[in-house]
């Protein structure tokens, strides 16, 4: 198959990459914003078109939560309107379309982990953006699965992981909220098991990944130093309303995952095992 990586610089996006030499069945154009705008439509149309593409992963996205208040426009044209054009795009080819979404579709008054089957409640601009694009490829791709993610990291691009590293190394003490509650995920467990959709067939609907277990972003942080080995911040629990932000946090984001084991037959490692295999990454690449 031709598979069409949008996004292909970002964290997914380069995690999606360090697989395609081993799934070499399959032909891939990693594109980022020089090598196609998805924003202008008649360029999607062609690219898709020309390179007759059979499938699109989405991984492009407008994700900086809290600028998204002020940029309602930008976050709405890369959330909602080019994931269209792409959905548009390829079904017109026939083809097949992954978009990758986020847990801020909900409002995170739940207590329960979140089913797929649940009502959304986006309680930000980044939050409507995204939904509305969940939205958009379903409507216009009969052959389309969202896939919902939470708290994001890896060995690529700008994250939590990498920002709590680096502070603690640079400061004695260091706040971080603890009752804001969700589950970590690797990107390279994501791009695993997008590939896997991918060579067993798309299965088309909403569904949800994130790593196994439920933690806090405090209690992420102190196993981010401890794996780490930095031993030398103090890290103190704040509460949310101590740490104000322009965008409003789900303050409980845990993902129901059992759809997606279920349909692709895939295990999905423990939050703690991610981390300590991409933090390893990490030291090895500062080396």
């Amino acid at each position: 198959m031709n598979i069409l990586i949008t996004g292909c610089n970002g964290q997914l996006g380069n995690e999606i990459q360090l697989l395609e030499k081993e799934n070499a069945q399959h032909v891939y154009f990693n594109t980022d914003v020089a090598e196609l705008d998805i924003t202008n439509r008649e360029a999607v149309n062609d690219f898709i078109r020309r390179n007759e593409i059979d499938g699109v992963v989405n991984c492009a996205a407008y994700t900086a939560v809290d600028k998204a208040e002020d940029n309602v426009e930008l976050c709405g044209l890369l959330n909602a309107t080019a994931p269209a054009y792409l959905a548009e795009a390829i079904a017109a080819c026939g083809g097949w379309m992954i978009q990758g979404s986020t847990d801020y579709v909900f409002d995170g008054t739940g207590h329960t982990p979140y089913r797929e089957t649940d009502p959304t409640s986006p309680d930000s601009v980044y939050g409507n953006t995204k939904l509305e694009g969940e939205m958009n490829v379903l409507k216009a791709c009969p052959d389309s699965m969202i896939i919902r993610t939470a708290w994001l990291y890896s060995r690529f691009g700008n994250n939590f992981v990498k920002t709590m590293m680096r502070l603690g190394r640079e400061r004695d003490t260091l706040g971080v909220v603890s009752d804001q509650i969700g589950t970590p995920t690797n990107a390279a467990d994501l791009a695993a098991v997008i590939m896997t959709a991918i060579n067993k067939g798309v299965e088309p609907g909403v569904y949800h990944f994130s790593n196994e277990g439920v933690i806090s972003w405090y209690d992420f942080t102190k196993a981010i130093h401890r794996i780490a080995g930095i031993g030398t911040c103090h890290v103190i629990p704040l509460h949310t309303d101590e740490y104000p932000a322009k965008a409003n946090r789900p303050a409980y984001s845990v993902l129901d995952k059992t759809k997606i084991k279920e349909t692709f037959g895939v295990e999905i490692p423990y939050w703690e095992e991610s981390l300590e295999r991409c933090i390893k990454d990490l030291s090895e690449q500062e080396r």
